[in-house]
């Protein structure tokens, strides 16, 4: 069964002309804003008037450097959130293996007074 093969070629694997693309997201926002810059100079000149297109676009972009300037104030209050929830629960664990229940009963009595006090305003 093996003759066959002897005298046929093997298929040789395909070659590709392949060029890989790169996106480079900084040059891609320097290039629209030196773009938004030259048609605010030639409105300014009075050359050509603005579209709604334009408008769009400028809102858009308007939104996205907001997004990237306000994100970390909300990263930094979640992050204060959990490293005190992460402090809280391990101070519970070790007093509740030091001292045992009498530490799991007094938080049931501590909570309830907690949140009547907190939400008592």
């Amino acid at each position: 069964m093996k003759f066959l093969s002897l005298f046929t070629k093997a298929p040789q694997h395909q070659r590709f002309s392949y060029k890989p693309r790169f996106y480079d997201e900084q040059k891609e926002e320097m290039l629209a804003r030196e773009n938004r810059i030259r048609k605010e100079i030639e409105r300014e000149r009075g050359i050509v008037s603005e579209t709604q297109g334009e408008y769009r676009s400028r809102i858009a972009g308007s939104f996205q450097a907001a997004r990237k300037r306000s994100q970390p104030s909300t990263n930094a209050n979640a992050t204060m959130i959990r490293l005190g929830i992460l402090l809280f629960l391990s101070v519970f664990i070790i007093a509740f293996i030091q001292w045992g229940k009498p530490v799991l009963y007094s938080l049931f009595l501590f909570l309830p007074v907690y949140f009547y006090l907190k939400f008592k305003k």
